[in-house]
């Protein structure tokens, strides 16, 4: 199928995979002009990828479209990393009238990792092409990794913090969000943390 990002028609192609011994199935989305790349972010240089905005919007389109596509119900969708940061901010307002999404939940991991520099300066029209309203998307003004997280975290229904070293302002947006929030635990706690977190959402 196409999906339209800045008014232009990109191939979207979903692929599946399984694990046979867990019994899972992988579904993977891609698109040749976006993805097709030697690197995930960024160059040779070092240089971030000029288009990296258009691929997060891709990315959290296509993500909605396959779900919509495979006629899931997912309960919670579990938002990592600033790439799938965008997928909050359309599942809460392009695709809010969807009955299909009606009940999810969206959960967003914040972690430390960031990247130099910010995105395009554009990036905000381009997300104001799909109808989103302005107090949903106000920081990406200046699309830097701390305001780009900022805005998952504003259209998320809770956080969780997944590494330590988050800089004072991000915490303090967690904080005052008024959001439930898990803090940082160690790795021998968080299947049983995550796992309480995930039933108090669906209460």
């Amino acid at each position: 199928m196409n999906l339209v990002v800045n008014d232009m028609d990109m191939p979207l192609i979903i692929k599946v995979a399984s694990i046979p011994k867990e019994r899972i199935q992988v579904y993977f989305i891609d698109n040749e002009e976006y993805f097709k790349r030697k690197a995930t972010f960024a160059d040779e240089e070092g240089v971030m990828y000029p288009d990296n905005d258009e691929r997060a919007i891709f990315f959290a389109k296509g993500v909605v479209e396959t779900v919509k596509k495979l006629n899931w119900v997912p309960d919670i969708i579990h938002v990592h990393g600033w790439m799938a940061a965008m997928l909050p901010v359309y599942m809460k307002h392009f695709y809010k009238n969807e009955a299909l999404f009606s009940d999810t939940k969206i959960v967003t991991s914040v972690y430390s990792q960031s990247f130099d520099g910010s995105l395009d300066a554009e990036m905000i029209n381009k997300v104001r092409f799909d109808g989103i309203p302005d107090e949903a998307i106000a920081e990406l003004e200046v699309p830097n990794y701390e305001n780009i997280i900022k805005t998952t975290i504003r259209n998320s229904d809770a956080v969780i913090i997944a590494s330590d070293g988050l800089s004072p302002s991000l915490t303090k947006f967690i904080e005052s969000s008024n959001k439930p929030f898990l803090p940082l635990k160690l790795k021998d706690e968080f299947s049983v943390a995550y796992t309480e977190f995930y039933a108090n959402m669906l209460l």
